[in-house]
């Protein structure tokens, strides 16, 4: 199928533009309220907005849903965005090319700063996995190591190091007033000012994380919502199959690291 070169929203028939919005206003539910919410709406650029749902939420504050029609068109030639450039191994493609570098990829990851949510770094490194994949914890080419939730850069730094990793893999889920952005930067800085950066690959994650995001931020990759472990493993097993490192080329005592040059991937 050719991509359509500009786009319009598809409500119920092709380009008719029709979208839905849903916001809280400090008002409580009424007619007035109703036609608050059509005002607002068309201060959108909403064109004969209709409020489908009207429901107070607190004493004060009341929840819509409005659908109407949007004049906006996305001019597809106009975007270009940053992707990964690999593309999902099968699980025996992965653990075949592992064969080939003859010793395992050590991964240490961590939800870090004040961010107690675990289920990102779980899903990508425990074995249980995610939507019916295994973890990575359940390849036998890798050796990961999950450090769980609330992990400050400077303790994840010196575990990397002791383990001679490969990669360290962030999960960010907390982005209130852009903390996620903060954090992330000032683990790349603490790396290159340990000076190892250019020996461990550095792979971020989270609901608000783009590839291009973790790029500009440092990072050599950038994995979104709904990233199952296998894009993971495919992205690390495709930057070092092939390649021969000495153990613990990482800082590590004992540990199996390897070496990858910064960049964008």
């Amino acid at each position: 199928m050719t991509e359509q070169r500009y786009l319009r929203a598809y409500g119920d028939r092709d380009g008719d533009g029709m979208v839905q919005m849903s916001f809280t206003l400090g008002i409580l539910p009424g007619d007035r309220a109703r036609e608050a919410a059509k005002r607002f709406a068309e201060a959108h650029g909403l064109r004969d907005p209709l409020v489908t749902a009207m429901e107070q939420v607190s004493r004060e504050y009341t929840y819509f849903v409005v659908y109407g029609h949007s004049p906006h068109i996305v001019d597809m030639s106009d975007i270009h965005v940053e992707e990964l450039a690999a593309q999902p191994l099968t699980r025996e493609d992965v653990e075949a090319q592992g064969k080939k570098l003859g010793r395992k990829i050590v991964v240490v990851g961590a939800c870090t700063g004040s961010d107690a949510h675990t289920v990102g770094i779980d899903a990508i490194l425990n074995y249980k996995g995610f939507a019916g994949e295994k973890g990575l914890e359940s390849y036998k080419c890798f050796d990961t190591h999950n450090l769980g939730a609330q992990v400050e850069n400077e303790e994840l730094c010196e575990k990397a190091k002791a383990l001679g990793a490969d990669a360290i893999l962030v999960s960010q889920v907390i982005t209130q007033r852009n903390c996620h952005k903060e954090n992330s930067a000032a683990l790349v800085e603490m790396v290159k000012a340990q000076g190892f950066r250019e020996r461990v690959m550095l792979l971020l994650g989270g609901p608000r994380i783009t590839h291009g995001l973790a790029v500009e931020l440092g990072f050599d990759a950038g994995f979104g919502p709904g990233t199952k472990p296998n894009t993971v493993a495919s992205y690390l097993m495709e930057h070092y199959v092939g390649r021969s490192y000495p153990a613990g080329s990482a800082g590590g005592a004992g540990g199996a690291g390897g070496a990858v040059a910064k960049g964008e991937p």
